[in-house]
C-alpha cells in the first residue's frame, strides 16, 4: 500500500528584511494578502491537499504567527456578542485546520536546518517541505499536484516552476532527465541560482518537497554550500544518487510575497479574483493609469 503524507515543515525563522521597517516587530508571514495573512494561504492550500500537521519552524520574533493558529477566546466572544456569525466562523476554523506544532530553529544558516529540526517529529513517514513566503494560486493546489506524483512512485518529489533566464540567479535549477508523463521529470541535477548563462534550463525548484526520511542522514552530513548556506537541494542532489527523484512542474501561478514587488502584485492578483473586490480595484487602477 502506497505511503500518504500528512506531515507538512513550514520554515518561518527568517527576519523579512526586505520588508523592514515593518517586520521589525511583525513576522513577514504575516503581512496581509488582502485580509488574510500569508502563512494562513500556505496552511489552507496544505489542508486542501490533505496534510493534516503542520510543523512551522519559528524564532523567538515569530510569537504573531503562533498566535494566529491559536484560539481567541476574547475575540470568539465579542464577535458572538456583536452577533457576527461570518467572521466568527471563520476566526473559529483558523484555528481548527490543522493540528499545529511549533519548534524553534536551531543551527547553522540555510534552509537545511529547519528540516533537521523536525526531524524527531517525522520519523520514519514522508513528509512535506513548504516555505512561509511562497504562495501559489490554482485549479489545483501546488501541494496536491506534488502529493499525487509522490503516491504514484513513493520517491522524492521536488516542485518547480517555469522562470524567466533573468530570474535563474535567485533560485536552484533543474537539469531535467527523462519526462515520465505529463508535466513530471525525473530529475538529472540541480545548480544553485547559476544564472542564464550556466542555467540547464527555465525550471526553478522553488516549489517545495516531499521527502521521504532517509533525506535527514545527507541533510546531517551537509557541508556549506552557495553563499556559505546550508542548502536542502544539496542533500536532495546526494539522495539522488541512491535513488530516483522526481520534479513536478506545477501548473499555477507563483507569487513569490517574500519580495515587495510580489507581495504587491499577489494583493492585485487576489483582488481582481475577489467578486467582493474586483469592480473596485479596477476603478482603482484605471485612475491610477
Amino acid at each position: 500500500m502506497p505511503q500518504l503524507v500528512r506531515k507538512l515543515v513550514i520554515p518561518v525563522a527568517g527576519f523579512g528584511t526586505r520588508f523592514l521597517p515593518a517586520t521589525k516587530a511583525m513576522p513577514k508571514e504575516m503581512l496581509p494578502i488582502i485580509d488574510k495573512p500569508v502563512i494562513q494561504y500556505i496552511v489552507e492550500e496544505a489542508v486542501a491537499s490533505g496534510i493534516t500537521d503542520i510543523i512551522l519552524v519559528t524564532s523567538h520574533t515569530k510569537r504573531p504567527v503562533e498566535d494566529h493558529f491559536d484560539e481567541n477566546r476574547e475575540l470568539i466572544s465579542w464577535l458572538r456578542l456583536k452577533k457576527k456569525p461570518q467572521l466568527l466562523k471563520q476566526v473559529e476554523q483558523i484555528s481548527k485546520m490543522a493540528n499545529f506544532v511549533y519548534i524553534r530553529q536551531k543551527g547553522p544558516y540555510g534552509n537545511a536546518t529547519p528540516v533537521l529540526n523536525a526531524a524527531h517529529l517525522i520519523g520514519d513517514e514522508p513528509f512535506a517541505v513548504v516555505f512561509g513566503d511562497d504562495v501559489y494560486t490554482g485549479k489545483k493546489p501546488r501541494l496536491k499536484q506534488m502529493l499525487e506524483v509522490f503516491e504514484k512512485y513513493q520517491d522524492p518529489v521536488v516542485g518547480v516552476v517555469k522562470v524567466t533566464p533573468e530570474e535563474t540567479k535567485r533560485y536552484g535549477v533543474i537539469e531535467p532527465g527523462a519526462r515520465v508523463e505529463k508535466r513530471v521529470h525525473q530529475l538529472q541535477g540541480i545548480v544553485e541560482k547559476p544564472g542564464p548563462d550556466k542555467a540547464p534550463s527555465l525550471l526553478a525548484a522553488n516549489a517545495g518537497y516531499i521527502l521521504t526520511p532517509d533525506i535527514f542522514s545527507y541533510l546531517r552530513k551537509l557541508k556549506p554550500g552557495h553563499g556559505g548556506e546550508y542548502i536542502v537541494l544539496d542533500a536532495v542532489m546526494a539522495l539522488m544518487k541512491k535513488r530516483p527523484v522526481y520534479a513536478c512542474e506545477i501548473d499555477g501561478v507563483y507569487h513569490d510575497t517574500g519580495s515587495i514587488p510580489g507581495w504587491l502584485k499577489a494583493n492585485i492578483f487576489m483582488a481582481l479574483d475577489r467578486p467582493d473586490l474586483a469592480k473596485d480595484v479596477r476603478n482603482v487602477i484605471k485612475s491610477l493609469s
